[in-house]
């Protein structure tokens, strides 16, 4: 009988407890998504629960914390110095989540060391990050900085990663968003910017410059052979008519001496008229008839004997093909 009523009674204070966890909320809960809760019983660590529906003695069991384990991010400016002493202001952010890891036994995953080894671990990541900043960024100068942040924020994510990892936090990723530079270094590093600028331009105006006179110089020069090869060409064509000429009045029986005179006097009476057709004098003085006219070309042709042969001039008979042209009438 008394074994009942004990029965009984345990029994009723099973039922009071329900009806109090359930009036109280402190029975059932429900853990959401990407979320972990950490279970502990009279103020000792029981367990860790994952998403769901669950059951906790009311009063005995409590929600100790309520871990998130989706990738958060935390950004914070920290100041450096580069290797050339230039002071500058890093933008940091970096993103991390409590790790997966379960381990062995409960003690050994991410969610209970991320919320039993440290008080502030946001706080702690940050330490670390900037201490791994301003320990690698000395060994480098501003344009290198510049240059390799990205593998700077690599190695110093790699560093930071093995510690934190320690305490249950998984890094993924450490970026360099933004380098802020004091003014007047700023000013300096645009105005050097600009001289370079300038520099590379006149440099590219010097070299097109160069270009065309080069590539005029070879195209007057190109001109100057061709223009060459076309005198050439005019006098090959007139030396082979002079001789066509030539050939053809000898076989009229005049001599070579007396063809000779016949083309200077062809060539004299040519000059004259294009002498007159050029409009390059205002007055030509010419002789009243043909006669004299002949007189001037015997002239001439004695000063051009006199200065081969004697060195006094002695006028040259009149050749016979003018002596004809006389008595024809022609002159």
């Amino acid at each position: 009988m008394f074994i009942f009523d004990l029965l009984g009674g345990l029994v009723g204070l099973a039922v009071v407890v329900i009806i109090i966890g359930l009036l109280s909320g402190n029975l059932f809960y429900v853990v959401k998504q990407q979320h972990a809760v950490i279970i502990e019983r009279l103020g000792k660590f029981h367990t860790i629960v994952g998403a769901g529906f669950h059951v906790k003695i009311p009063f005995i069991d409590r929600k100790a914390a309520t871990v998130s384990l989706r990738t958060m991010k935390n950004g914070f400016d920290i100041d450096v110095k580069t290797e050339d002493n230039v002071t500058i202001g890093l933008e940091v952010s970096a993103q991390y989540h409590v790790s997966y890891e379960m381990g062995n036994a409960p003690q050994e995953s991410g969610v209970y060391k991320s919320y039993y080894m440290l008080q502030q671990p946001v706080a702690q990541m940050r330490d670390f990050i900037t201490d791994a900043l301003r320990s690698s960024i000395p060994v480098y100068t501003l344009d290198e900085v510049f240059a390799k942040k990205d593998d700077i924020a690599k190695d110093v994510n790699a560093t930071v990663s093995e510690q934190m990892n320690e305490y249950g936090f998984t890094l993924v990723s450490t970026l360099i968003t933004k380098i802020a530079l004091p003014a007047e270094v700023e000013d300096s590093m645009n105005q050097i910017n600009a001289a370079q600028r300038t520099k590379a331009a006149a440099q590219d105006l010097a070299e097109a410059d160069r270009i065309r006179r080069v590539t005029e110089a070879k195209a007057e020069a190109e001109a100057m052979e061709k223009a060459g090869e076309g005198i050439a060409n005019q006098r090959k064509a007139i030396a082979i008519g002079i001789k066509d000429s030539l050939e053809t009045i000898q076989e009229t029986g005049v001599g070579n001496d007396e063809a000779n005179q016949l083309f200077m006097f062809t060539q004299w009476t040519e000059m004259m008229n294009e002498f007159a057709k050029s409009g390059r004098a205002s007055t030509v003085v010419l002789p009243t008839d043909f006669t004299q006219s002949a007189g001037m070309f015997e002239q001439m042709l004695a000063a051009s004997q006199a200065n081969d042969s004697a060195p006094v001039p002695v006028a040259p008979p009149v050749p016979r093909w003018i002596r004809a042209r006389k008595q024809l009438g022609c002159m």
